[in-house]
């Protein structure tokens, strides 16, 4: 049992790298076939390290891992070192990749394709390295660390840094790059967001209702949805009746379906619903099966 433990767990760590090398790739190709061609950047230290590449002709490679390197150590201290050698091996790789890749001719020269489809495709990089316990970018570490210390999320503190990088990418190129870096983030961002959690997003439901209705709605729930559904119980906060809180995760497809089901069994059942973003064990499958 032991050594079939250890075998998974080295088959994840192999295949979690594998995903973060490809998420790497991934994002070189968007960034030196689509956005760096066309004078548009991205944020955080990649976009620092384009900006220097520029002024001073050293190579991009070089100035990604040595300015990473005082922010992956601050990193490495306050939140971890699984974390930060993921994030590391991820910029490495990076790297690497770039050293090859900008040697291709671009994809495109029209920049507003360049921003779109450039945000894309960094956008599912960086996805897959992040949903693989990685990241490709110091400042996101100095945000989290700040985050901890002062009353802005992460989020706030990185588009903070971003618009300062974006604000000095218009001397250092043109205006019209620093607004079109500005398009390829936000279209990165949501495209991060789409490949961490999925295109067909899970949605967790909690139905309460009646101590009388829940066996019928957890047993109509496994006949049509062949989901596994927890009832716990609880208490009117007012009348002080007897509640069953039912827990079931479906897709966002069989929402609907989920609705007609409950209220055929208790008209007066009241249901909230939350995204889940990742689902794990149980009976849950996204065909149903």
């Amino acid at each position: 049992m032991k050594s079939e433990m250890s075998t998974h767990n080295w088959l994840n760590i192999i295949m979690r790298c594998v995903m973060m090398i490809l998420g790497a790739l991934i994002y070189t190709v968007g960034l030196d076939l689509f956005l760096v061609p066309n004078n548009i950047i991205d944020g955080g230290v990649v976009g620092i390290s384009l900006m220097a590449a520029e002024l001073s002709g050293i190579s991009f490679s070089i100035f990604v891992v040595l300015i990473n390197l005082p922010f992956l150590y601050l990193g490495y201290r306050a939140i971890g070192k699984g974390f930060i050698l993921s994030t590391l091996f991820s910029i490495v790789w990076m790297a690497v990749f770039s050293k090859f890749v900008h040697n291709y001719e671009p994809i495109t020269t029209d920049p507003f394709l360049s921003a779109i489809f450039g945000g894309i495709i960094i956008g599912i990089g960086v996805g897959l390295i992040i949903r693989n316990g990685g990241s490709l970018d110091g400042a996101e570490i100095v945000a989290i660390i700040f985050a901890k210390k002062s009353t802005f999320s992460v989020g706030e503190i990185v588009m903070a840094m971003n618009l300062v990088i974006f604000g000095v990418a218009g001397f250092v190129y043109s205006w019209n790059s620093a607004m079109y870096s500005l398009i390829a983030y936000f279209i990165a961002y949501k495209m991060i967001d789409v490949t961490i959690t999925g295109l067909e997003e899970s949605k967790g439901v909690m139905i309460i209702t009646d101590a009388d209705n829940s066996k019928d709605i957890a047993d109509a729930l496994n006949a049509k949805f062949n989901r596994g559904v927890t009832i716990m119980y609880g208490e009117g906060g007012y009348l002080k009746q007897p509640k069953h809180v039912l827990y079931s995760v479906v897709t966002r497809l069989e929402i609907t379906r989920l609705k007609d089901t409950v209220y055929e069994v208790d008209p007066t059942a009241f249901i909230t619903i939350q995204d889940v973003h990742d689902v794990f064990g149980g009976r849950f499958t996204k065909d149903g099966h």
